[in-house]
């Protein structure tokens, strides 16, 4: 790194982006994902260098960063040809609600903002209790989430962890432990053997099928499919392990299970 903290940074993922700029530091960020969308004048201020899985390296080489962010082995390719080109890269791989947290604040450490990190984090422990303590928690729902539709891919530990909080039960809780999606992967009989009685789905940035889903073979009989509970949750404010899924993410968890309920 050629400075510290690092003044000049790209960012390949959301989650990223929106914590520098809740803590105040976006001035430091001087490329981003081109699906970053929060908070909204990121779009217009911020130069785009990458999708999620592939980026335009000699354009991140020109804007000369101090620190790269990135996410998981989906960016391991990305990570590996910026490493190669001598830029320091930092990986981030949270997949729960603790490693979204040790997340924030690693970013308040390395950018010399560690109060401001830590105050955002007991902000955020302090609404998911809030918010817990409130919901009625006599009338559980059983919640599918679906990551993706083919194949079957269930919810991540983050988001399991989020319909618990928002007082439903994941029906597969146990496999969220996985991190990696192909360890997520179930069959169309396990859904129907669960019989949920809400579905949630976010395909990864595709709008879900409705009619696709109550047509599955079999699945006529799920609660769900019956009392017409499926809903969906854009991924871009679920499936970004960082501050929108602890807000915007979690809120509309609570509202499709207050409507289900009623």
């Amino acid at each position: 790194m050629n400075r510290y903290p690092p003044e000049r940074i790209v960012c390949l993922t959301e989650e990223t982006i929106e914590t520098i700029y809740l803590l105040g530091e976006e001035k430091r960020i001087v490329g981003v994902t081109g699906f970053a969308t929060r908070p909204k004048q990121v779009r217009l201020e911020k130069t785009r260098i990458s999708s999620f899985i592939s980026a335009n390296i000699d354009k991140i080489i020109s804007l000369k960063p101090d620190l790269v962010l990135a996410f998981s082995d989906i960016q391991a390719d990305t990570v590996s040809k910026l490493i190669k080109n001598n830029l320091t890269v930092t990986c981030f791989n949270q997949r729960d609600l603790n490693g979204i947290f040790n997340m924030i604040r690693f970013i308040g450490s390395i950018l010399g903002v560690q109060k401001r990190s830590d105050a955002l984090i007991r902000k955020y422990k302090l609404r998911l209790n809030n918010l817990s303590s409130l919901i009625n928690k006599n009338n559980k729902l059983k919640v599918y989430f679906e990551e993706w539709d083919h194949p079957l891919i269930t919810s991540i530990k983050w988001v399991s962890e989020l319909i618990e909080i928002a007082g439903g039960i994941d029906v597969f809780k146990k496999l969220s432990q996985n991190e990696s999606a192909k360890n997520r992967i179930i069959k169309s009989e396990d859904v129907i053997k669960a019989n949920p009685d809400v579905i949630i789905g976010s395909w990864c940035g595709k709008k879900i099928n409705y009619e696709k889903i109550k047509s599955r073979p079999n699945w006529q009989d799920i609660n769900a499919i019956k009392y017409n509970n499926i809903f969906e949750i854009k991924s871009s404010i679920i499936l970004q392990p960082g501050p929108a899924a602890l807000t915007d993410g979690l809120d509309q968890i609570i509202k499709i299970l207050d409507k289900a309920r009623y």
